[in-house]
């Protein structure tokens, strides 16, 4: 009880609606973790918070849709700063196991599976939540919350608004650290705490991980609130539209190889099954990052695991992959307008496009470069009836997708099932 009067006020004085409700829904270390979730304060210039490219309204991924539109790519805290990746969903991923290498027969092709990031790079090994770990990754991170070190990050939890729900939370030691100054300064020169001190930097940095991966792992995040999920139950019904898309999903179109229904050990479908793979994604040419480095090349978990000693021998056959996201929330969007983007590095703009070119990829002539040496947007691929390169050339997925004979009403109906996925139905 004494923990809920310290939640709910906390909630709504950050701004975060129907706090009374959620904060019913929620556990203590959950609502911590939802405060840190939504803490601009927890970057540099106090500008941007998890949710900056993780927000509800559209799945839980970036909220703007002029970004959308290009390249996809959200600047950091320092707005000239780029990753080079668009942001995926941040919910229905908390499933996803330490990474590892689930083929045990060494003769054949490595089948690596959790992980996070659409690498693999918060690998889970550490903490033993991959979702844990990846939520430490932007904190530090130069181009995007750009805070200087863990005991920066620390400092600002534990002076921030909902100080005592983190200790109370984690225990008044948590937070008890004698800082000789402040840890985000810059340069932080003679802000080092005493080596005890470090120790419990370090286990609060972690504690404040796991309280966001646990705020992700909340009914709020993973709601299973869908049309799908109320057909499950009984309570709603498909349109023959609908159901001819689940059986084409599961079937024809093999999107379930991938993005599967049911996996062991899981509560609900989470349309995906956390392996990763090359799909022949083109690169996007309004990615910021090919204007920084034409010669960019994003070569996914196999570059992560180059130099890796447990998995280096896995390199070169993992080049090109990336992560199987989920595909709940897939078309969640504020109004009909707002513009999504799809795969790795955003080329898509659409559903229909990116099942388009899951169905037609290696049927369609190969579309020429522009005159400017720019590769074609999906606008203009579709119109020009050709797919450009895949980025990647080696590892292509060609079994499972490419040239699948699927007719534009079956493209359509696979949409329309997809377009069921979306938390917030009311049957």
């Amino acid at each position: 009880m004494r923990l809920r009067l310290l939640v709910v006020p906390l909630l709504a004085a950050a701004g975060l609606a129907g706090a009374e409700a959620q904060a019913g829904e929620l556990t203590a270390t959950q609502a911590l973790g939802k405060l840190i979730f939504f803490d601009t304060h927890l970057s540099i210039n106090r500008n941007q918070s998890c949710a900056t490219c993780h927000a509800p309204a559209v799945g839980w991924t970036g909220p703007d849709d002029m970004i959308n539109k290009g390249g996809a790519v959200y600047a950091g805290s320092m707005h000239e700063r780029f990753g080079d990746r668009k942001p995926p969903s941040s919910a229905y991923s908390t499933g996803s196991p330490v990474l590892h290498n689930q083929q045990k027969d060494p003769k054949k092709e490595a089948v690596f599976v959790g992980g996070h990031f659409w690498d693999g790079r918060a690998t889970g090994e550490r903490l033993g939540s991959a979702a844990a770990e990846q939520a430490q990754g932007p904190f530090l991170n130069p181009v995007e919350q750009a805070l200087p070190s863990a005991a920066c990050v620390v400092h600002r939890v534990c002076n921030g608004a909902y100080w005592a729900l983190a200790r109370a939370v984690w225990g008044a030691d948590a937070c008890n650290v004698d800082w000789p100054a402040d840890p985000c300064a810059q340069p932080a020169a003679g802000s080092r705490p005493s080596p005890a001190d470090a120790v419990r930097v370090e286990k609060t940095y972690d504690a404040i991980a796991h309280a966001i991966a646990a705020y992700e792992a909340s009914p709020e995040s993973n709601a299973f609130t869908s049309k799908f999920d109320y057909v499950a139950k009984g309570k709603a019904g498909f349109t023959a539209e609908e159901r001819r898309g689940l059986r084409l999903f599961e079937g024809k179109g093999k999107c379930g190889n991938c993005h599967v229904l049911a996996r062991a050990g899981q509560p609900g479908a989470l349309f995906t099954d956390f392996t990763y793979d090359n799909l022949g994604l083109p690169r996007n040419p309004a990615n910021p990052v090919y204007a920084a480095d034409p010669a960019f090349v994003d070569r996914g978990l196999g570059a992560f695991l180059r130099g890796r000693a447990d998995h280096d021998r896995h390199a070169e056959a993992s080049m090109g992959k990336h992560k199987v996201p989920t595909l709940r929330n897939v078309d969640l969007r504020p109004d009909p307008g707002f513009v999504k983007a799809y795969g790795h590095n955003g080329y898509f703009k659409s559903l229909k496009g990116i099942v388009h070119f899951y169905n037609t990829r290696d049927a369609k002539p190969a579309c020429p470069l522009r005159p400017d040496g720019r590769v074609y947007n999906e606008a203009e691929a579709l119109a020009g009836k050709c797919w450009p390169a895949p980025e990647v050339a080696q590892n292509v997925n060609r079994s499972e997708l490419g040239n699948l004979k699927l007719s534009t009403a079956e493209e359509d109906a696979i949409v329309a099932f997809m377009r069921t996925l979306s938390d917030g139905y009311r049957p």
